[in-house]
């Protein structure tokens, strides 16, 4: 076999390897799909509702409204006059959509030096970090969808001065969250 076949057929299974994993899953409305298509999904999510409370539906909702469980999501880039690219609107990164500060705060307080915004195991475990503070700060049961959503968004500070009721777009995406976490409870419970 030459060279360059043995070059093309490394790199075309390595190709097919890539991207698969933080690609996102074909059907968001299904937890059960979801979860069938990224087994590890679900091992983070149970993981994470061990050591934190968090319930995975409400893992699993959050994410889907961060990210739309796309591992590599970014927010968009802003231009000048629609043409010159000013960098993105945050540095928000990853499955959960985390901001570096709060991401480097979380590795700080857990003392996981190494996680990763785009690892799903790292991105559950932040959002149960991030929810155990919400719940210590702003008294929010960990199983309340809506309102861990809010105070994820607004930050623990905007949630507590009440930053979101002049957002009347936020508290129907917040409302969409908490229905989601309905859907994805119902329907883990009939997963096989």
């Amino acid at each position: 076999m030459s060279r360059l076949l043995r070059a093309v057929l490394l790199l075309m299974l390595v190709a097919s390897c890539s991207g698969g994993d933080k690609s996102p899953p074909r059907n968001l409305d299904n937890a059960c799909s979801i979860v069938d298509q990224r087994p590890k999904y679900l091992k983070a999510f149970k993981r994470t509702e061990r050591k934190w409370g968090v319930p995975v539906h409400v893992q699993m909702a959050t994410i889907y409204q961060e990210s739309r469980f796309d591992g590599d999501a970014r927010t968009p880039v802003q231009y000048v006059l629609g043409i010159i690219p000013m960098g993105r609107q945050s540095s928000a990164y990853g499955y959960a959509q985390a901001l570096d500060g709060t991401w480097d705060e979380y590795r700080k307080d857990t003392g996981r030096r190494g996680a990763d915004r785009d690892d799903i195991y790292d991105a559950s475990d932040f959002i149960g970090w991030y929810m155990n503070k919400t719940r210590d700060r702003n008294g929010i049961a960990l199983s309340d969808a809506r309102n861990q959503y809010l105070a994820y968004h607004e930050g623990h500070t905007g949630y507590a001065r009440g930053s979101y009721r002049s957002k009347s777009w936020l508290v129907r995406v917040a409302d969409q969250v908490a229905a989601r976490a309905d859907t994805y409870r119902s329907q883990l419970t009939r997963c096989r």
